[in-house]
């Protein structure tokens, strides 16, 4: 609640103190939950180093306790640090082996993170083609079958991006069009402000 209402210094005091209490428990999967929560945290505050070290801590603790979740989720978590600090290699390399464990599992919905995640470092690279065709549509399409609209709106808009780095004016207009009609039906601000922009 207190990081959904943006009170970042209260979820950061909440989730330190729960790491706290469960370490004095010897609890190992809730002190991994709350790294990575910990780790998203602090990309919201734009404190790199920590996320990336928490991040880093859990993807340790849920690969010692043989959780394949977590690891897979920690990695996409990782690799979005990595990205932010504009370690491409590093976040290519942690969205794929995220990829590769979401599909052991079945889980379509964390593929479709890890590919739309890793359209964007595509992008970042200039493999216009890959993030197009191999990772956004793709992580669209995965969207649209779990039924994550918020998703899809977030695919969309990077599909939108895409489209506008490779001077498709029509077709980025097309999906950034869709992409705010979804944000405004959740009203997600967020998603919203990248389609108008």
């Amino acid at each position: 609640m207190q990081r959904e209402t943006g009170d970042y210094p209260a979820a950061t005091a909440s989730l330190d103190r729960a790491l706290a209490l469960y370490g004095d428990a010897g609890d190992l999967p809730g002190q991994a939950n709350v790294l990575n929560q910990l780790g998203f945290l602090h990309v919201l505050t734009g404190d790199y180093p920590a996320a990336a070290a928490s991040q880093q801590q859990a993807l340790a603790l849920f690969r010692d306790l043989g959780n394949l979740y977590g690891q897979a989720y920690s990695l996409n978590d990782l690799g979005v640090v990595q990205q932010e600090t504009g370690d491409h290699a590093a976040d290519a390399a942690s969205q794929h082996q995220a990829l590769a464990l979401f599909r052991d599992l079945g889980n379509l919905f964390g593929q479709a993170l890890a590919l739309n995640d890793l359209g964007l470092v595509q992008q970042e690279t200039g493999d216009y083609p890959a993030a197009a065709a191999a990772s956004h549509q793709q992580a669209l399409t995965l969207f649209a079958d779990v039924g994550n609209r918020l998703g899809q709106a977030e695919a969309l808009n990077r599909l939108g991006e895409l489209a506008t780095r490779t001077a498709d004016t029509p077709q980025a207009r097309k999906h950034h069009t869709q992409a705010l009609a979804i944000a405004r039906d959740l009203s997600a601000a967020h998603e919203q402000a990248r389609a108008e922009e």
